[in-house]
């Protein structure tokens, strides 16, 4: 397997101006927040077979070391379906055993399972609850990502206010 080292961001479809917006905070100079995207990698045409896209998937993620989903209904639904792309990138992320951190798109600093895909809750799979805000994010891929592989945690978590306070 490669050296694993990029951070892969996964969201419904719907949701892609979420992940735009990510972009947007690691290319501005004033905000804190900075991740080597997978997504780079690999690269599918929109006229790809959906073989060829799910196979350039899983080459993007087997360079991940983290995943950070971005949390809304759509993510839920589609994470869930067993057909859509963003199943296939939740089943993969449970094979390789990844953390991922649940963006909450609608600011919500705790475990919203609204957001969270039922493949995750149903292997009580260990999980971290942001709010979608660029300082949280990257302090959990900071701190609880690299705990991951090391933990005996299972299930949805969140972060204390503390931690938000600080940040």
């Amino acid at each position: 397997m490669s050296y694993r080292n990029k951070t892969y961001v996964a969201f419904a479809s719907e949701n892609i101006e979420l992940y735009r917006l990510m972009e947007a905070w690691r290319e501005n100079k004033n905000i804190d927040f900075n991740f080597y995207d997978a997504h780079d990698l690999y690269i599918s045409r929109d006229t790809s077979l959906p073989t060829t896209i799910k196979r350039n998937l899983r080459q993007r993620m087997s360079n991940a070391k983290q995943i950070v989903l971005i949390g809304t209904p759509d993510a839920k639904r589609k994470g869930g379906d067993g057909s859509s792309f963003l199943a296939y990138e939740i089943a993969v992320t449970l094979e390789f055993n990844l953390p991922i951190v649940i963006a909450n798109h609608d600011g919500d600093k705790t475990v919203d399972q609204s957001f969270i895909p039922k493949p995750l809750l149903d292997a009580d799979y260990y999980t971290l609850s942001v709010a979608f805000s660029p300082a949280i994010i990257r302090y959990a891929l900071d701190n609880y990502a690299v705990d991951f592989a090391s933990s005996d945690k299972s299930g949805p978590h969140q972060y204390k206010q503390s931690i938000y306070d600080r940040l």
